[in-house]
């Protein structure tokens, strides 16, 4: 599942035009969209598309990086299971790993203030030049970031 939507990552990402049964075509780049389409049978590819169901829902972007990342995770796992180290130490490692990218991450992390009218659209910018409206990108930032601004309270 993850080497199926991989290739669709980035901005040099490839679509995959997707038959289902009726005949119709569905030409699409997005992870939740190849996963939608996709039947799966096997219980691991199926928690993978709900993985990528969640992560929409939760930040309506990330569909196709966390599928890439899970399935890179359940790839080591493997790997670190055929030399006969045990699933708990294993899953012990990942917690930790995982502490550990966070605290590297919010140290290197740059704090958004929302004074600073052009960082929020350098933000905005970058956030829509990897969405397919990026030839829209200096019409839609400034659009968002002064709907943002509208309806944020600073103060909190």
């Amino acid at each position: 599942v993850a080497d199926t939507v991989r290739t669709s990552l980035g901005p040099k990402g490839m679509d995959k035009m997707i038959q289902d049964p009726k005949g119709e075509v569905i030409i699409s780049n997005d992870g939740a969209t190849i996963l939608a389409q996709m039947k799966l049978s096997h219980p691991t590819a199926k928690m993978m598309a709900e993985l990528s169901k969640a992560q929409d829902v939760e930040a309506g972007d990330g569909t196709t990086s966390v599928v890439v990342i899970a399935g890179a995770l359940l790839g080591a796992a493997e790997r670190l299971l055929s030399k006969g180290i045990h699933p708990q130490m294993i899953t012990e490692s990942f917690l930790m790993a995982a502490e550990k990218a966070e605290e590297v991450l919010t140290n290197m992390s740059i704090p958004v203030d929302l004074g600073n009218r052009e960082q929020l659209l350098q933000s905005a910018m970058t956030s829509l030049n990897s969405k397919v409206v990026s030839q829209n990108a200096e019409l839609l930032g400034p659009i968002a970031v002064d709907a943002v601004l509208k309806v944020i309270d600073a103060k909190t």
